[in-house]
């Protein structure tokens, strides 16, 4: 099994990189959330991976943080979620506001991730319910109050005309800068970068 790679990026698109390792080229699917980890700056990486085994195929999937890597393995233990549609959650919530979701039983939130019906949904919530405490914390605390602050500056980007998903993107991205922000910084900071 191979669990972790480090090496050149060669080519990268939003769902997946070609790695260079020691000459040898590992096609690796990632979320888009590790493709914005992975800076266009960045030549060398280092991902937690995970190889699906097919019949007819080999998989794999990379992750930035090993807290991605174990909710990935979560999500495809449950019956009809297959690595694929794993990679697309991951694309579409952060672990820990997926965790978030989960323990707060927030079915809205869950049904609101592209390609999950209520179903789905419902079904990840009664199954995911033990699971997800073994899934590594990243200051879920801290994180809580920025869902809570990141949900309100949307919904003001949302109120000013701009659409949903470039509101998320440019509130993710402020966050990730500076961890800790208030409501009024974030929208602020959020509008300065949507008008660069």
């Amino acid at each position: 099994m191979i669990g972790y790679l480090t090496g050149k990026i060669i080519s990268r698109k939003p769902n997946q990189i070609l790695l260079n390792v020691n000459d040898v080229g590992y096609l690796i699917n990632i979320s888009l959330n590790t493709f914005e980890k992975i800076s266009e700056t960045d030549e060398k990486v280092s991902l937690f991976t995970y190889l699906a085994v097919k019949e007819d195929s080999l998989t794999l999937y990379g992750f930035f943080s090993i807290s991605e890597k174990e909710l990935f393995e979560a999500l495809i233990s449950i019956n009809g979620i297959g690595p694929k549609l794993a990679q697309n959650i991951l694309s579409g919530i952060s672990v820990d506001e997926f965790k978030d979701a989960i323990i707060s039983k927030n079915l809205p939130r869950l049904v609101a991730i592209p390609g999950i019906g209520r179903k789905t949904a419902e079904r990840m919530l009664i199954e995911l319910r033990e699971k997800i405490e073994k899934v590594s914390d990243q200051n879920l605390e801290q994180n809580r109050i920025n869902f809570t602050i990141k949900d309100d500056a949307i919904t003001a980007l949302i109120g000013l005309g701009y659409n949903q998903k470039v509101a998320e993107k440019i509130t993710r991205e402020v966050i990730s800068q500076t961890p800790e922000i208030s409501l009024e910084i974030l929208i602020k900071e959020s509008l300065k970068n949507l008008s660069k």
